[in-house]
């Protein structure tokens, strides 16, 4: 049987990194591209098989974690049209919840700035004398506004997610989250990396129940730290996507983040540098191959 064309389905939307078309009244069909967003820009370069990293990377987690989430068939669905097969996936539609649930192991980003200039982190007191990627002693559950594409997300206080969506989800929002991270690094430890943090969405099915959706522990959502090179106090090295940032906030690019310009093209060097930190990344986590990922070249 043939798959389907993806100008077959209904194109819903598009992100900063995914695309979105509707399969039936119950689906979604959900697919990465390789484009790369940084400090709210999408960049003008992409990064050659970012989509299917992500895509195999989220299918491990899903996989791996004890939490129900939107998928709605495997990774080589039928329903996947040939030219999005590896870096698509059939999910289930979700009424999503408006909040980012943000979990943080160690201090550094944003939680960082916030820290430096209040001595808390989403309202919770931390102690004095943190410094860059200080660990916390458990988790913290720091949540933060969805924001419009181009707008920046912010870090709210819990008593703003109890506010928004009411005390029974907010703590269901925080529980899972924990949950879910700690599961998460616990393993990704066992293969020498740090989740420093991550984010999460989810969303509610047609019975009500909490649902984790979207992409989970992808370099784009979460930061991956080298743990045999973890030192309090400086900068790490990672897996992700800060690596982008880092190269657009250094000397080299010329680029001035205060100014509301468009980032400069990511040179040659810093995407294959790029793709491959995250292809390290899914391989050392999942124990898997990339090239026998689905569509892998």
């Amino acid at each position: 049987m043939a798959r389907p064309a993806l100008s077959d389905y209904q194109h819903l939307g598009s992100g900063k990194v995914r695309d979105l078309y509707r399969v039936d009244d119950e689906h979604l069909l959900f697919v990465a591209t390789d484009r790369i967003s940084a400090y709210d820009h999408v960049l003008a370069s992409e990064i050659p098989d970012k989509g299917r990293i992500l895509t195999a990377m989220s299918v491990f987690f899903f996989d791996l974690v004890e939490a129900p989430n939107h998928l709605a068939g495997p990774p080589d669905d039928p329903r996947i049209p040939a030219e999005v097969l590896g870096r698509a996936l059939v999910v289930r539609e979700l009424t999503m919840v408006p909040v980012e649930c943000v979990a943080r192991g160690y201090l550094t980003g944003s939680g960082l700035a916030d820290y430096q200039r209040t001595g808390a982190v989403c309202g919770i007191e931390l102690p004095a004398g943190l410094k860059e990627a200080s660990r916390f002693a458990t988790p913290l559950f720091t949540p933060a506004t969805k924001a419009e594409q181009g707008d920046h997300d912010e870090n709210i206080p819990f008593a703003a997610v109890i506010e928004q969506v009411g005390g029974v989800v907010a703590n269901q929002l925080r529980d899972r989250t924990l949950q879910i991270y700690v599961q998460a690094a616990d393993h990704a430890l066992t293969r020498g990396i740090i989740i420093a943090d991550t984010k999460f969405e989810f969303g509610h099915d047609s019975n009500g129940n909490l649902v984790l959706a979207d992409e989970i522990f992808t370099p784009d959502s979460s930061r991956y730290w080298p743990a045999a090179e973890y030192e309090v106090g400086v900068v790490q090295n990672s897996f992700d996507k800060q690596f982008v940032r880092n190269w657009l906030t250094g000397d080299e690019s010329g680029w001035d983040r205060a100014c509301d310009t468009p980032p400069p093209p990511l040179p040659d060097e810093i995407i294959a540098a790029t793709r491959e930190r995250y292809i390290e990344a899914y391989e050392r986590i999942s124990g898997l191959r990339f090239d026998d990922w689905i569509g892998a070249a």
